[in-house]
């Protein structure tokens, strides 16, 4: 799987821009506030139909302008695809794959499988469960359609259902409407607490040996799912909450309240494992960031599995957040993967004699290739 070539009209702050990308690593590079984030940005845009950073469409369309576009020549499985993006300011945004309009824009994800990097995913450790959420509920979207459908119908759910409880005490007769609602949160939510319990234990097997050879054998790391229903108790735990929901007005049980924890436990000589610490609440800096490495390293072989094919990696300056030693491990790691590196310099990559294919300097919003 790899991206071919990218075009941007009026997106951020491109007027136009046409990029050839190599199947190999390419960089771009120059200084901050440049425009280099936003070509990864439209390129998840074109895998996710959202931004990584949550932006709405309007905030994404250049400056002064009403819309905005998005063109994506991929090629998985020897055939080629072109994904168009019509960014609106007003109106929901249009998709279409090789000219055909699509009506639903979950239609698009898995088509494209990225894998996202940047500083800020070096805090998903030690953010709020709704960042962890984030990232499992991204990846199983990308690769499980029954995942996505279901999350999607789930969240639309919660949103209706805390309408309801707001307006319960003028319209007491609307709660009939919870037990049809009820019923439905947990059809949907069943899916995905039982999706993200296999997940997580996939997860596991990947991740272990990783983070052992970024720590050098002194650590390893256990991630364990924290559901705060279990998809057989979800019903009876709704019901009891409904007199808390209409006083709160406000949905407080479901999937939608998960995290998942990530015990490390240090080795000693022997190879014993010694006692587990959470590392959300307890672990240095360092380990944090080393489970957040090992977290997105997994990503990538779970994209692997999945798919039978390679994700496209997109590294936002992650470099200079990691020490040298993560750094070789991660340049090392990419091999045979099409990677969009962006830095505000090359030390790391003549330093480390790291071979680069394809070469962009990046300067107020133009792009110019370079040897």
């Amino acid at each position: 799987m790899i991206i071919k070539s990218l075009e941007l009209a009026d997106f951020r702050n491109y007027e136009n821009l046409k990029i050839d990308f190599s199947s190999g690593t390419n960089i771009l590079y120059g200084d901050n506030a440049q425009g280099k984030t936003n070509i990864l940005e439209a390129i998840f845009v074109s895998a996710t139909t959202k931004s990584h950073k949550g932006s709405k469409d309007k905030e994404i369309i250049r400056f002064g302008k009403e819309e905005g576009h998005v063109r994506t020549i991929l090629e998985r499985d020897n055939a080629e695809y072109r994904v168009d993006m019509h960014l609106r300011k007003n109106k929901s945004k249009g998709i279409a794959i090789d000219g055909q309009k699509i009506k639903k824009a979950s239609d698009l994800i898995g088509k494209l499988n990225v894998v996202f990097f940047s500083p800020e995913d070096l805090s998903i450790i030690k953010n709020g469960p709704s960042e962890r959420r984030r990232f499992m509920d991204m990846e199983l979207c990308q690769l499980d359609q029954i995942y996505l459908n279901s999350l999607s119908k789930y969240n639309k759910l919660v949103t209706e259902r805390n309408k309801v409880l707001k307006d319960l005490y003028e319209h007491p007769e609307n709660s009939v409407l919870l037990d049809v609602q009820d019923k439905q949160l947990c059809e949907y939510g069943s899916v995905i607490i039982k999706t993200r319990e296999k997940f997580i234990g996939e997860l596991n097997e990947i991740i272990r040996p990783i983070h052992e050879k970024l720590t050098g054998q002194k650590e390893s790391l256990s991630v364990y799912y924290e559901p705060y229903v279990t998809a057989a108790d979800f019903e009876q735990k709704l019901k009891a909450a409904r007199r808390k929901d209409a006083a709160l007005k406000q949905t407080t049980v479901g999937p939608h309240k998960d995290d998942f924890s990530f015990i490390v436990q240090k080795k000693d000589n022997s190879g014993n494992l010694g006692e587990g610490i959470d590392i959300r609440k307890f672990g240095s800096q360092g380990q944090q960031r080393t489970a957040s490495l090992s977290l997105k390293l997994s990503e990538i072989e779970i994209v692997k599995k999945a798919k039978k094919e390679n994700p496209v990696l997109l590294l936002d300056d992650v470099l200079s957040e990691l020490d040298s030693n993560r750094q070789n491990y991660l340049l090392n790691t990419i091999g045979d993967i099409q990677t969009i590196i962006t830095c505000t310099g090359l030390d790391e990559f003549v330093n480390n004699r790291f071979e680069i294919d394809k070469l962009f300097k990046v300067t107020e919003g133009t792009v110019s290739s370079e040897n």
